[in-house]
C-alpha cells in the first residue's frame, strides 16, 4: 500500500476516534444543564457516565468480534453510526430515560472504534510503520481530555446542551463517507457461525461486574463488597465467568479465543492493562488532592481540574512519542521506561504534594508513563503476537482489561483514601492512595522486564502464525 493511502486511511482512523473519546470529556460541562432540564438528583446524573461506560465495556469485545468476522470497514461505520444514532436519542431525548437509552447506543458503538482501528491499522501498516501510527491514535485521547472541556464551554455558551450531541452527526457522516471510500474492506475467507452464546454471556458478565462496582460505597469499602446490593453481582460474575470459559472451550469461532490465553506475551500484556487502567482512575482523584494540600498556592475546585493540565499534555506528547520509540526500541524498552515515570511520578505525588512546583513535575512524570501504557506499546505487542484473524478481538481484550482496571481503580482509590482520613486528614488518605498505586507501578515495572527483546520482538513479527 502506497505511503498516501496509509495516511488517508490514518486520518479516517484518527477522526473517529477522536469523536468517539471527545463525547466522553465534553459531556462534562452539559451536565448543570441536564440536571436542571429533567430535575435530576446526583445519583441520577451519574448514570449518563456510568451507562455509557458500561454499554462501552459490552460493545469493545462484541464490535471486536464482528470485526474479525465481518470485515473491519464495514463494522467501522457500524460503529460511528451507532453512535450517531445515540447522539441524536439524546440530542431529542423528551424524557431522561431517553437520555440514557442514547448514551447506552453511544456507548456501544463508541466501544467498537478503537480495537477496530488498531486492527486496521495492523492490516494496513508494515511492521516498521504500525508503532507510530499506533502511536497517534493513542494520543487522541490525552488531546480529547484537553480540548473537550474547552470545546463544551464555547458550544454551551451559543447554543443549548443539545448541540454537544448534534454536533456529532455532520462529523460522524464524514467519517462514513470517508470510511467507504478509503477504508479497505478485508473480509476472512471464510465465514463461520457467530459465537452467540458466549457473546450473551460475556455481555452479561461484564454488565455484572460493571454493576457490582457501581453499588460499592467509597466511605465502606469492604462492608458494601459483601453487602446485599454488591454480593449478588459479584457471584453472577463469577459464575458467568465459568460458564464462559467452558463455551469457548468447545466454540466452533469463540467470541474470546481461549487461544489469546495461552500466550505469556498476551497475559503479560493483560496484566499491564488492567494495571495502567487502575492508575489511570487514580487521576480522578487528583484535583482534590489539590485543592487540599496546595489550598495556600491558590488551587480551589473552581480551578483544581487545570492541574490535570500537566498530566494531559505529557500525554499528548509522550503518545506519538513513544509510538516513534516502539519502532528503535521495542515494547519493553519503551513500556519498562513508562513504568519507571509512572512509579517515580505517582511517589513524589504522595510524598510532595504540598509542593507546587513537584506537584506539576510529578504530573508530567505520570503523563508520560501513562503514554507509554495507554497508547501504542500494548497493542504494538497485541498485532504482533495475534494472528490475522484474531487482532481486532485481541485490541477488544486489552480494551477490557483496562476498563476493568479502571472501574476497580476508583473505587479502591476511593476507598483508601478515605480509610486514612479520619485518622490523618483528607490529604494524608490521598497521598496514602498515590502511594498505593505507586506501589502498583513498581510492579508493573517488574512485569515489564518479562516482556519479549527487541531481537525477540521482530522475529515473532517475521513469523506471526507462530507467535507465541
Amino acid at each position: 500500500m502506497e505511503p498516501r493511502q496509509r495516511n488517508l486511511i490514518l486520518t479516517v482512523l484518527f477522526i473517529g476516534v477522536l469523536m468517539g473519546a471527545l463525547d466522553i470529556a465534553i459531556v462534562g460541562p452539559a451536565l448543570p444543564a441536564i440536571r436542571a432540564q429533567y430535575q435530576l438528583n446526583e445519583r441520577s446524573l451519574s448514570w449518563i457516565f456510568s451507562l455509557y461506560v458500561l454499554f462501552n465495556l459490552i460493545g469493545t469485545p462484541l464490535m471486536a468480534k464482528f470485526s474479525d468476522q465481518f470485515g473491519r470497514r464495514s463494522i467501522y461505520v457500524l460503529d460511528v453510526a451507532l453512535f450517531a444514532v445515540g447522539s441524536l436519542v439524546v440530542a431529542l431525548a423528551p424524557s431522561f430515560p431517553f437520555v440514557l437509552i442514547g448514551r447506552a447506543v453511544q456507548g456501544f458503538g463508541a466501544g467498537g472504534i478503537f480495537p477496530v482501528a488498531s486492527a486496521v491499522i495492523g492490516d494496513t501498516f508494515p511492521a516498521e510503520k504500525r508503532g507510530g501510527a499506533l502511536g497517534l491514535i493513542g494520543a487522541v485521547f490525552g488531546l480529547a481530555f484537553l480540548i473537550g472541556p474547552i470545546l463544551g464551554g464555547v458550544i454551551l455558551s451559543l447554543a443549548s446542551w443539545q448541540w454537544l450531541f448534534l454536533i456529532n452527526l455532520p462529523i460522524a457522516a464524514v467519517v462514513m463517507i470517508l470510511s467507504l471510500k478509503y477504508l479497505p474492506a478485508t473480509r476472512p475467507a471464510e465465514s463461520k457461525r457467530f459465537d452467540w452464546a458466549g457473546a450473551l454471556t460475556l455481555t452479561l458478565m461484564l454488565a455484572s461486574l460493571a454493576l457490582a462496582v457501581n453499588q460499592l460505597d467509597v466511605q465502606r469499602f469492604f462492608a458494601s463488597l459483601i453487602s446485599i446490593t454488591t454480593l449478588p453481582f459479584l457471584a453472577a460474575f463469577v459464575v458467568l465467568f465459568v460458564i464462559l470459559t467452558r463455551f469457548e472451550k468447545t466454540a466452533e469461532n469463540p467470541i474470546v479465543p481461549p487461544s489469546l490465553f495461552d500466550r505469556p506475551q498476551l497475559r503479560l500484556t493483560y496484566a499491564l492493562s488492567a494495571g495502567a487502567g487502575f492508575a489511570e482512575a487514580g487521576l480522578v482523584f487528583l484535583p482534590l488532592l489539590a485543592v487540599i494540600s496546595l489550598a495556600g498556592s491558590g488551587i480551589q475546585e473552581k480551578n483544581a481540574s487545570w492541574m490535570l493540565m500537566p498530566v494531559v499534555l505529557a500525554m499528548v506528547v509522550g503518545s506519538p512519542t513513544s509510538g516513534r520509540m516502539l519502532d528503535r526500541f521495542g515494547s519493553r524498552a519503551v513500556i519498562l521506561a513508562g513504568t519507571s515515570l509512572l512509579t517515580v511520578g505517582m511517589v513524589l505525588v504522595g510524598l510532595f504534594s504540598s509542593s507546587l512546583a513537584m506537584f506539576i513535575f510529578s504530573g508530567v512524570l505520570i503523563g508520560l508513563g501513562l503514554s507509554a501504557l495507554l497508547g501504542a506499546p500494548l497493542r504494538y505487542i497485541m498485532l504482533n503476537e495475534s494472528r490475522l484473524e484474531e487482532r481486532s478481538v485481541a485490541q477488544g481484550v486489552v480494551a477490557i482489561f483496562s476498563s476493568a482496571g479502571q472501574l476497580l481503580g476508583g473505587a479502591l482509590t476511593g476507598a483508601i483514601a478515605s480509610s486514612r482520613t479520619s485518622a490523618g486528614g483528607a490529604g494524608a488518605g490521598y497521598s496514602l492512595a498515590f502511594l498505593v498505586i505507586g506501589g502498583i507501578s513498581l510492579f508493573l515495572a517488574v512485569t515489564a522486564l518479562q516482556l519479549k527483546s527487541r531481537k525477540a520482538e521482530q522475529a515473532a513479527v517475521q513469523a506471526p502464525q507462530t507467535a507465541g
